[in-house]
């Protein structure tokens, strides 16, 4: 694990090696940060890739951390009357 600062707002930011085992502190970090951006607008997918891990994974963080996820976008459609 390292630690470095986030470009847009200078934030320490946890990099893990892709494909390591994420657990205790670390976790809770993670999870931390995971849910202030995606809160902050900040997509699942784009979460995913940033931090090099899958879409399942962060979807599966931010729920533990009781991020309110954000439903699918795109058209809706209306009930027939």
């Amino acid at each position: 694990m390292t630690t470095a600062l986030d470009e847009e707002d200078g934030e320490a930011v946890t990099e893990l090696k892709k494909g390591t085992r994420v657990t205790g502190g670390d976790r809770d970090s993670l999870s931390t940060q995971l849910k202030k951006k995606y809160e902050g607008g900040a997509s699942i997918r784009a979460l995913a890739e940033e931090h090099g891990r899958s879409y399942g994974f962060v979807h599966r963080i931010l729920s533990e951390a009781g991020a309110s996820l954000r439903g699918r976008g795109g058209a809706t459609r209306k009930k027939k009357a």
